[in-house]
């Protein structure tokens, strides 16, 4: 059938087809893509591990972060989300794979703590009405870097809707200059390659440019965290910290 565009929402789904269907993870047709991801958990994957992001960590316990209510995207095993709990948080978790939930589910029954979470898309807003701000902190640990580039659209209207005033905004993503770990081509070359290339790696000063509306609390490279602490921290990623004003 043919597509007449009246909307900006119309424009946003005509790019997401741009896409080859095994580059776009994100989308809620992509579920599948991570079910078989998830599927072998001894698999050694550096976020397979039970512990949360060190820079997030680092945060609440140097107190810039209050209890309150948290919204996690893309929290795969939930690793965040039950350290978030665990210290009083009141926590809305979303992911697109139901082996992912499943394996979240399990780990926080096991720890006895409770999380809510919600099978779905991010941008979608039928899903999305499961879960309703405003938040007191919004949590990203690999969800951003996985968006093609006319999704960071969507990306910041989600957070100027469901990100209270003075709330945080924590972000872990690939970083530039790392061999293997995200794509540094420039915005439009992935359109014409109709690939996303595992996700993109973004420089400091981009990041700073798309979160511009957002005050800069701290934005740093991740600590290289030993398998014996524990946190979670790998070199490779961005550790951020922003805040709505």
């Amino acid at each position: 059938m043919d597509r007449h565009i009246r909307t900006i929402d119309d424009v946003l789904q005509l790019m997401d087809g741009l896409f080859a269907p095994e580059s776009d993870r994100w989308t809620a047709d992509a579920g599948d893509w991570w079910d078989g991801f998830y599927a072998d958990r001894t698999k050694s994957v550096p976020f397979f591990v039970a512990k949360p992001d060190e820079h997030l960590a680092s945060a609440l316990d140097r107190g810039l972060i209050a209890p309150g209510r948290a919204l996690e995207l893309g929290c795969g095993p939930g690793r965040n989300a039950l350290h978030l709990a665990s210290l009083g948080f009141e926590v809305d978790a979303v992911d697109l794979s139901p082996a992912a939930l499943a394996w979240a589910g399990e780990r926080a029954a096991e720890a006895g703590l409770d999380v809510r979470f919600h099978h779905g898309d991010n941008f979608d807003p039928v899903a999305a009405a499961a879960w309703s701000g405003p938040y007191d902190l919004i949590l990203d640990s690999g969800c951003f870097h996985h968006l093609p580039p006319h999704r960071r659209i969507s990306y910041l209207a989600l957070l100027e809707r469901s990100l209270a005033p003075g709330g945080h905004f924590s972000l872990t993503c690939f970083a530039a200059g790392e061999a293997g770990m995200g794509s540094e081509l420039p915005d439009a070359d992935f359109y014409r390659e109709a690939r996303l290339h595992g996700g993109l790696a973004y420089t400091a000063e981009s990041l700073r440019a798309v979160f511009a509306d957002l005050t800069e609390v701290e934005l740093r490279r991740m600590n290289d965290e030993p398998p014996e602490s524990p946190r979670f921290g790998e070199p490779f990623l961005w550790a951020g910290l922003f805040r709505k004003a």
